[in-house]
C-alpha cells in the first residue's frame, strides 16, 4: 500500500517553503512564456475593436451618404419641375383675360424662380458635404484596410508563438495546479495576492548580496539569520514578498 501523503498542517516551516519556492518556479516559467507573447494578445484585441468601431463609421457614413444623393436628387427633380412650372405658366400667360390672371401668373412664376434658386443653393450644399463625407469614406476604407493587414500579422505572430509554447504551457499550467494543492490555503492566498501584485509576478524570493530578491531592499544581518533558519515564514518589509535563504535552492530569478 502506497504511503499516505503527510498532511499539510504537519509540515515543517522549511518544508511549506520549499513547496512555495517550488509552485514559484513553475509560475515563473509559465510567466516566461507569456512575456514572449509579449503584448500581442492586448495589442490583437485592441486592433479587433479598432475595426470594430471604424466599420461601425463606415456603415454611418456609408447611410449619410445615401442620404445626401437622395436630396441632390430630390433638389434636381425640384429645378426640373419648377423649370416646367415656368414654362406652362408662360404659356398661360398668353390667353389670360384679364390683368388680375395675368398677375397671379407672373406670381406664381416668381414663386418657381425662387425655387430653382433654393434647389441649386441645397443641391450644391449637399453635393459639397456629399464630397467631404466621401473623403471621409476613402480613408476610413484605407484604415480599415490597414489596420486589417496589421491584425492579420499579429494573429499570425501570436498563432505561431502560441503553437510553438503551447503544449509546454498546458503542462506547465498542470504542474502548477498540482503544486498549488499541496500549499497551505492560507499561504496560497497569500502568494496569489502577492504574485498578483507585481508585474513580475514573485512572490517567493531568494535573498541576493544581503538583499530581497524582489525589490531589492537591503535586509538586517539578524533577519537573515532567522531566514536561513527557517522556522517561520518572514516576508519582505518592503513588498511584502516572501524570503528564503538562497542556500541549494536552483532558481531563475
Amino acid at each position: 500500500m502506497a504511503a499516505s501523503k503527510t498532511p499539510t498542517k504537519d509540515l515543517t516551516i522549511e518544508e511549506k517553503l520549499q513547496q512555495l519556492w517550488e509552485l514559484q518556479e513553475i509560475d515563473s516559467k509559465i510567466d516566461k512564456i507569456q512575456i514572449l507573447k509579449g503584448e500581442l494578445p492586448i495589442e490583437v484585441r485592441d486592433l479587433e475593436d479598432e475595426i470594430e468601431g471604424l466599420n461601425t463609421r463606415l456603415s454611418n457614413l456609408q447611410t449619410e451618404l445615401t442620404e445626401l444623393e437622395e436630396e441632390v436628387k430630390n433638389r434636381k427633380n425640384a429645378k426640373a419641375l419648377a423649370k416646367e412650372l415656368i414654362t406652362r405658366y408662360e404659356k398661360q400667360q398668353d390667353n389670360v383675360k384679364n390683368n388680375r390672371e395675368y398677375d397671379a401668373l407672373s406670381k406664381e412664376i416668381e414663386l418657381q424662380k425662387l425655387e430653382i434658386q433654393l434647389s441649386d443653393k441645397k443641391a450644391t450644399d449637399a453635393a459639397t458635404k456629399l464630397g467631404a463625407k466621401q473623403e471621409i469614406l476613402d480613408e476610413t476604407t484605407k484604415t480599415i484596410k490597414e489596420r486589417e493587414k496589421n491584425l492579420k500579422n499579429k494573429k499570425k505572430e501570436l498563432e505561431k508563438i502560441i503553437e510553438e509554447t503551447e503544449k509546454e504551457e498546458k503542462e506547465l499550467q498542470k504542474d502548477s495546479d498540482k503544486q498549488a494543492k499541496k500549499v497551505e490555503e492560507r499561504l496560497l492566498k497569500n502568494y496569489k495576492r502577492v504574485r498578483g501584485a507585481y508585474k513580475n509576478g514573485l512572490a517567493v524570493v531568494a535573498v541576493l548580496r544581503d538583499a530581497c530578491g524582489g525589490c531589492y531592499a537591503k535586509i538586517p544581518p539578524q533577519r537573515q539569520m532567522e531566514i536561513r533558519q527557517r522556522k517561520k515564514i518572514i516576508t519582505c518589509e518592503h513588498c511584502g514578498r516572501i524570503l528564503i535563504a538562497w542556500d541549494n535552492q536552483e532558481a531563475d530569478n
